[in-house]
């Protein structure tokens, strides 16, 4: 069970992926919003079980409802990837009927330590996918994530052909929005990125967001280029998943498209403003050169919270010591 948000559902994919290829016998049932159903397609032996919070699954009733209706699925273990109220209810009421479980430890005292102002403990904190690891160990199935395997290439719908054109370039995915402000890399440098790779008529820049205002951003951005494309609003999410799966790499912040790249299996460049891949978010199966971070010599209370939520003073500016060569260079090695 793992209801939200996008980023770590899709973190749990990956982990998946690997229980399903090294216990083949095993069938999994997957509790997470109707949303996130894509994310799931194609994994052997797995079904996707819709939470309904507006109606069916709301409130405690609701949860009740849903302990009922997974039930049916024959369920002998119980993993809790998400850790809060409504998991652990739902996780009790199984135990309850004597089935095993399990829950991720999401290291908030480590977390703590990491992101507090004073006294701070700047080190590597296990992974989002090492603490699912150790949920599945504890109901009996270790797992081996060093040998990833990763779905095909999707066939892309003739939708997304019609607005992308020919495949003969090297397509560059960009996602230049994070939910929060401090996570996101300066609009003025990322034009810049975006100017340089498009004087390079062999790339095609494929721009991913949502929202009318960040549809307008991105529609500024790649007006004066014909190699750069706004796919925000024109294609399904579905659809966005198969584009996704076809660049050739995806520069993202530290949010949701990272990590749905990365479950993708393609190569991920991230930037990081208040947060720190070493609370364990980074996405998964990439080397740390492809982690670019805010200079903490200069501002060396990063990471200022886990999730960017937390406001520091004089710390707006800490994502312009992201250089904008640096970047390219890590795209294009």
């Amino acid at each position: 069970m793992r209801l939200s948000a996008m980023g770590d559902v899709a973190m749990t994919v990956p982990v998946l992926r690997a229980l399903v290829q090294q216990y083949p016998t095993v069938k999994i049932t997957v509790i997470s919003r109707p949303f996130f159903k894509p994310f799931f397609n194609g994994i052997p032996n797995l079904d996707f079980f819709a939470f309904d919070e507006k109606e069916r699954h709301k409130g405690f009733l609701g949860l009740l409802r849903l302990y009922k209706d997974v039930k049916k699925f024959k369920i002998d273990a119980f993993a809790d990837l998400h850790n809060v109220l409504r998991s652990k209810v739902v996780s009790l009421l199984f135990a309850l009927s004597g089935k095993k479980r399990a829950t991720v430890d999401k290291g908030r005292k480590e977390k703590k330590e990491l992101t507090r102002e004073e006294n701070k403990i700047f080190r590597q904190l296990p992974t989002m996918f090492q603490r699912h690891v150790k949920v599945f160990e504890e109901l009996g199935f270790p797992l081996d994530l060093s040998n990833p395997v990763f779905p095909e290439k999707a066939t892309l719908d003739p939708d997304i052909l019609e607005i992308i054109g020919s495949q003969n370039q090297k397509m560059i995915g960009i996602a230049p929005f994070a939910q929060y402000d401090s996570k996101v890399y300066p609009i003025d440098l990322m034009t810049e990125v975006i100017l340089k790779l498009a004087q390079n008529p062999n790339n095609k820049i494929l721009l991913f967001g949502g929202g009318k205002k960040e549809i307008e951003i991105l529609d500024s951005l790649s007006k004066p280029f014909e190699n750069v494309i706004n796919m925000a609003g024109k294609i399904k999410f579905q659809q966005e998943l198969q584009l996704i799966s076809n660049v050739d790499v995806m520069l993202s912040m530290d949010s949701g498209n990272a990590h749905i790249a990365a479950m993708l299996g393609v190569k991920v460049v991230t930037l990081w403003g208040a947060t720190h891949p070493y609370a364990g978010f980074a996405p998964f199966n990439q080397p740390s050169q492809n982690w670019l971070v805010s200079d903490r010599n200069l501002f060396p209370k990063i990471p200022t919270s886990v999730y960017g939520n937390k406001i520091v003073e004089g710390y707006q500016d800490a994502m312009r010591t992201i250089t904008v060569d640096s970047i390219i260079d890590v795209l294009n090695p």
